[in-house]
């Protein structure tokens, strides 16, 4: 009978509401299988534990530790923003994830991100074979942005739509009190680089129920300062306020993106975050209404009081379907959420190769918004409203939520090299 081999489990990029329950469902899974998979660790900051042989041992986490990461936020192991390049260019990185991996007999890689990591854990499957060490490496997807190709929607983009959806509308209703003779505008800026899934999401403040003035400036959509502050202004003069919701990716026809600070991130990214303020002055300036602004940021994806029921069960699901696939013998290959019906939604466990999502971005696609480029279609309000349906609450305590902290012991180091990041 084979020795079971261990597993390490990495998270990656920025953390969502519900990472750590993907987190959880791997951790639960995996000691499911004791005949194939020995001790689990995971990656102290993400990958660079595993660069670094900064591993932690699952192990000495209880079962009830680990169960209660299914309602806790952030990411339980730390996570980082550090890109692998490209085989050639960081070879030497790679190599040294092999050599980490061949020191503790680590068998199954599952690292739960976005399209970088499925890039990364691809290369690690094909490295892993070159040198004769096998490798299953199995991505786990994780991204409020929606971005990724192939499934459905992204863990952690649901809880982050539900609390844009919350926030745009909460926020509406108060700037609706106070418009006569205070604030007529509030500018509600949220994340997406290049895809405006999160904006879509203030679409749903408004419905039959709830009508609300707002406008959407998607990044897919070049924005266009004249038609912007027209529509804004004819919203105002109808309603008496107005709403905007602005993706922190939105640029303008010269390419350039409103919130571009003039650096990049970790990952070459350009480092963006200050449209709301920029588009607030221009409403003040050019049409004289009052405003306020804010940025949402990590409010939006560490919120899991206000988490989907649905993001959590998926997320947790596909944590479990990572594990199943790799004992069933799969390698480079992502497990996939399949939309089976809109009514009533339901859903599947699917799965797709790496190469299939490395370095794929999906965006919005035209049909979800309106013609006039500042709305969400009912196609697109068909396509969100089950993802956000649902209330998973953590558990209270003295009038907050309780969430846990694990103790991450360290396993101790094999190799005596130790290695620098550059």
């Amino acid at each position: 009978m084979t020795k079971p081999r261990n597993a390490f489990y990495a998270q990656s990029g920025g953390v969502t509401a519900v990472i750590n329950a993907s987190a959880c469902g791997v951790i639960e899974t995996a000691r499911l299988y004791q005949d194939k998979i020995g001790r689990i660790y995971a990656g102290r900051n993400g990958i660079l534990g595993a660069l670094t042989e900064d591993l932690i041992d699952v192990g000495q986490e209880t079962a009830g530790d680990i169960a209660a990461l299914r309602h806790t936020p952030g990411g339980a192991f730390g996570s980082c923003r550090y890109k692998l390049k490209g085989l050639e260019q960081s070879r030497a990185e790679y190599e040294r994830l092999i050599e980490v991996f061949k020191a503790h007999d680590i068998g199954y890689f599952f690292y739960n991100g976005g399209g970088d990591s499925a890039d990364t854990c691809l290369k690690v499957s094909q490295l892993s074979a070159s040198m004769a060490y096998p490798i299953q490496a199995i991505h786990v997807p994780k991204t409020i942005d929606n971005d990724l190709p192939i499934t459905d929607c992204c863990p952690g983009f649901a809880s982050a739509a539900k609390y844009i959806a919350a926030s745009t509308r909460e926020a509406s209703l108060d700037v609706a009190s106070m418009s006569k003779a205070s604030t007529q505008i509030f500018v509600l800026e949220v994340m997406g680089r290049h895809a405006g899934w999160i904006a879509a999401a203030g679409g749903l403040a408004s419905d039959e129920h709830c009508e609300l003035p707002i406008v959407i400036l998607f990044p897919e959509i070049t924005f266009d300062q004249g038609k912007f502050l027209a529509r804004v202004d004819a919203m105002v003069k109808q309603y008496g306020f107005c709403s905007v919701v602005v993706s922190e990716g939105v640029k303008n026809a010269e390419g350039q993106f409103l919130a571009d600070q003039g650096v990049k991130d970790a990952f070459g990214h350009a480092k963006l975050g200050g449209a709301a303020p920029v588009v607030a002055g221009m409403i003040g300036d050019a049409l004289g209404y009052r405003y306020h602004w804010a940025v949402a940021d990590y409010l939006q994806r560490a919120a899991r009081h206000l988490a989907s029921a649905t993001d959590v069960e998926q997320a947790y699901a596909l944590g479990r379907a990572a594990v199943e696939l790799a004992v069933a013998g799969h390698n480079a290959v992502m497990p996939t959420i399949v939309r089976r019906s809109e009514q009533p939604y339901r859903w599947e466990v699917g799965v797709a190769a790496l190469e299939r999502v490395a370095n794929v971005e999906k965006k919005m696609p035209p049909e979800f918004i309106t013609t006039d480029g500042y709305g969400i279609t009912a196609e697109c309000r068909a396509y969100l409203l089950p993802l956000i349906a649902g209330e998973d609450y953590p558990p209270y305590s003295n009038g907050l939520p309780q969430y846990v902290r694990l103790k991450n012991v360290a396993v101790p180091k094999r190799l005596k090299q130790e290695f620098n990041i550059g």
